[in-house]
């Protein structure tokens, strides 16, 4: 088999592939053999049918046609891996116009494919980013011990002015009746504990109750959200709108405890507080091995993705989008999830999720084009070697005959293409210039009345708050 390239406009390319005489002289004895085995043709024992017979019983070109099909679909993924080329959509192999083989001569067919763009970048330069400082800081280790302090909060009273904010809890007393004013036995409560936020009723209510001090009343009606909560699922399709009557009993919020000896003993399990920052050090430490190779490489090939030139074919940004939702699913269906339930679990819609995947097909398309870019400018191949490594490291019994099952299906260039990126990933990050992260600073500024006079209230609110205490 002969194979020759001949690049076409618009990232196309045409592939000629010529089949020697003898195999299609093979193919085509084998094929009239195996007629003459298969089917009964009357006057002859099965297996002595001569070619006349057979073509005026199946038709001239039946023998010939079947053997086109099984020589182009089995010579046309080897071509592909012959020539080097990186297939992107599905071949044209201009079926009408298509000729047959015939018997003792070389065959010759053609191919339209969309091939791999040839990308550049603004610059070859080593990329540069920033990490964050490795070890765990006194500011990391004080944020895992707030995050841990407030999975022990208690809820206690707020001083009896205290209004409703985001951040407060409240006693409430609430009537709530449907859109026929009847009662709405889910919901009328005469004393529920309710966070602020919490999502439980719809953020209208949430914005309702704020300002209300202890002992205030309102009455007002929101309208059941397309997103149903925890209170309202139950009610779609029932009412429109949900009417309510509330009365604030109290205002509350959460109070943390005191980080001392005797309490990490109680509820951590460590004999002081020293000892619990030692092992949220060492554990920040391990999470920082883990994260810390993966961050470099995502940012390294990110700074990489923004020196791309000119726009990512649509062709691309499709196959990579095709390639992202084949593995969701895949991994929804080893879950034994449904994309309803992912869809809930995310908190999203149909359209946002179709929206993110094909943002994420774009972003994947342009990372992946700007590493075959710095492949290509810094020389890297992949070898025979290299694709019979990623076999073998795949843990299979036979990683040789995996490897020519692969070829014979026309996913070689799949592995190349793969390791070809992997290669130049590993320079791009080896190579990078690493600055250390400096932390946030908090931004200074003018403030607007309106501000200064939220922040005075919140200050003086929490001062009463701590004088009460």
């Amino acid at each position: 088999m002969e194979t020759k390239v001949e690049v076409l406009e618009g990232n196309r390319a045409k592939l000629t592939v010529t089949i020697d005489e003898q195999v299609v002289t093979d193919r085509v004895k084998k094929q009239y053999k195996e007629f003459a085995n298969n089917y009964n043709f009357p006057g002859f024992r099965r297996g002595k049918a001569p070619r006349p017979v057979i073509d005026s019983m199946l038709g001239k070109d039946a023998a010939v046609a079947m053997v086109t099909d099984a020589l182009v679909n089995e010579t046309y993924p080897l071509a592909i891996d012959e020539s080097g080329l990186y297939p992107v959509g599905e071949p044209d192999f201009g079926e009408k116009d298509m000729e047959l083989v015939k018997d003792k001569q070389p065959y010759t067919y053609t191919v339209e494919i969309g091939v791999k763009p040839t990308p550049e970048l603004k610059n070859y330069d080593p990329v540069e980013i920033e990490m964050p400082p490795e070890g765990a800081t006194a500011e990391q280790i004080d944020e895992e011990i707030d995050t841990l302090l407030e999975h022990y909060y208690e809820v206690v009273p707020a001083p009896a002015n205290t209004k409703v904010k985001e951040d407060k809890f409240v006693d409430l007393k609430i009537a709530a009746t449907d859109d026929n004013g009847e009662d709405i036995p889910s919901i009328t409560n005469d004393e529920l504990q309710y966070g602020i936020g919490s999502g439980v009723l719809p953020a209208t209510f949430d914005e309702e109750l704020i300002g209300l001090k202890k002992g205030d009343t309102k009455q007002f009606t929101i309208d059941i959200p397309s997103e149903p909560t925890a209170m309202t699922s139950a009610l779609m399709g029932k009412t429109t709108s949900i009417n309510f009557d509330v009365e604030v009993l109290g205002v509350k919020k959460k109070k943390l405890p005191e980080l001392t000896d005797e309490w990490v003993q109680s509820k951590i399990g460590v004999d002081t507080v020293d000892d619990l920052r030692k092992e949220l050090e060492d554990e920040i430490k391990s999470q920082q091995e883990s994260i810390f190779p993966r961050l470099k490489e995502s940012r390294a090939l990110t700074a990489l993705a923004e020196r791309f030139e000119g726009d990512v074919p649509e062709n691309v940004v499709e196959e990579a989008e095709a390639t992202l939702l084949q593995d969701f699913f895949n991994q929804l269906q080893r879950q034994g999830a449904t994309l309803d339930q992912y869809l809930q679990q995310q908190g999203i819609t149909s359209s946002q999720f179709r929206d993110d995947v094909k943002k994420q097909a774009a972003d994947m398309a342009k990372q992946d084009l700007s590493l075959d870019a710095f492949a290509a400018h810094a020389g890297i191949e992949v070898t025979e070697e290299d694709v019979l490594n990623e076999f073998e490291e795949s843990g299979v019994a036979d990683p040789k005959g995996l490897m020519e099952q692969w070829r014979q299906n026309g996913q070689m260039h799949v592995v190349r293409q793969g390791i070809l990126r992997q290669k130049a990933a590993k320079e791009i990050v080896e190579n990078a210039v690493v600055t250390e992260e400096k932390p946030e600073e908090k931004k200074s500024g003018k403030h607007s009345k309106k501000a200064d006079k939220k922040e005075e209230a919140a200050a003086e609110e929490a001062a009463t708050e701590d004088a009460a205490e």
